[in-house]
């Protein structure tokens, strides 16, 4: 999930568009005058460039923008009560966030720019993509197709690097108040709204462009592989997967384990519209997590799965099942990097015991 202020960082993507070039020196010549050779005779009038307007975007692009995007929303729609209700268990990491995604016409691969901007209008202002349900913004009726003009009356930056530009400006501000003035543009009108911020735990939750069975975290991103989502079978079993990752990241084991790097670059790659998919015959240099911090991570992300509303019964058997048919003998599976199955569905099903229980007494639902 992409947050404006937090998180927001252009995704790697090759060049969009054309670059407009710096002023050009006209020379002004008399109306009347008439250019020669030093012959005397006539030049041949220059012959003017052709421009030709962008091809409209195929029926392909565009389907495959509108999955790339659904899938997206999904992992944004489910992270969302997971982000938003476990700031107490995200401890150090919890942020404030404006709780919104935009991103202008440069925000997209050359592949895929024309059908962005077609299917969202985009131009060179920033303008909201998807709003996290349940953040002050969305509490606020700030509405996907929003244009954003003004934060705290200082106009906000357009252009190619108009995200990370943004990003700066906006950050501090995040950081030191409860609510930011935001100047939007609707139906060609301008609306000032006072964004109330949401504490949450800050990470960032991406879409990984590759079929293969996996999950990442490099500490302050989550990756769900476009495989995984497509072997889950309800969204609370894509939040057993977000929430698993996220306890990662809060209990620090990329950081313990010296893997932020490594990951991190994984993750990179992986989020590319074409990722390198040499690298995904193995493990990436990833190392097997050990048991210790597997079963820790399961433990907290029960709680955290409870906490944001999501049933926690089929946690187990989701588990169990992936274990199942991605062992870990697939090297580039879930279970590769997280082998030690057999200790982590122990502990689980001491936690799950103890979750419910707690949630049957109505008392406190922290680990």
């Amino acid at each position: 999930m992409t947050d404006m202020a937090e998180t927001m960082r252009p995704r790697q993507r090759s060049a969009v568009g054309l670059r407009l070039l710096g002023p050009v020196l006209a020379l002004l010549l008399s109306a009347c005058a008439t250019r020669q050779t030093p012959s005397g005779l006539p030049l041949p009038e220059p012959a003017h460039p052709t421009v030709t307007a962008p091809a409209a975007p195929t029926s392909a692009e565009q389907d495959a923008l509108k999955a790339l995007v659904a899938l997206q929303d999904r992992l944004d729609r489910v992270a969302a009560p997971l982000l938003i209700n476990n700031p107490e268990l995200c401890k150090s990491q919890a942020r404030n966030l404006l709780g919104f995604t935009a991103k202008n016409k440069y925000s997209y691969s050359g592949e895929f720019a024309d059908a962005a901007q077609q299917m969202f209008g985009l131009s060179e202002r920033l303008q909201v993509i998807s709003v996290v349900s349940g953040s002050g913004a969305a509490r606020l009726g700030l509405k996907r197709g929003d244009s954003l003009l003004k934060v705290e009356d200082k106009p906000l930056p357009e252009g190619q690097n108009a995200e990370r530009q943004a990003a700066v400006v906006l950050a501090p501000m995040v950081g030191k108040r409860s609510s930011v003035k935001l100047t939007i543009a609707r139906n060609g009108t301008e609306q000032v709204l006072d964004i109330p911020l949401t504490r949450a735990c800050g990470f960032r939750v991406e879409l990984g462009n590759t079929d293969n069975v996996n999950s990442y975290a490099d500490g302050g991103r989550v990756l769900v592989t476009r495989g995984m989502m497509s072997f889950l079978q309800s969204d609370n079993e894509l939040a057993y997967v977000i929430a698993k990752e996220m306890a990662h990241n809060a209990l620090g084991h990329p950081s313990k384990l010296r893997m932020n790097a490594t990951v991190g670059g994984v993750i990179d790659n992986l989020i590319r519209v074409h990722p390198d998919t040499s690298t995904l015959g193995g493990t990436n240099g990833i190392r097997a997590m050990p048991q210790e911090f597997d079963a820790a991570a399961d433990t907290l992300s029960l709680y955290m799965i409870a906490r944001g509303g999501y049933n926690v019964d089929g946690a187990l058997r989701f588990w169990q099942r992936l274990a199942s048919q991605y062992p870990a003998t697939v090297l580039n599976g879930h279970t590769a990097i997280h082998p030690a199955s057999a200790y982590r569905f122990t502990v689980m099903e001491q936690i799950l015991a103890d979750v419910k229980a707690k949630q049957a007494a109505k008392k406190p639902l922290l680990p």
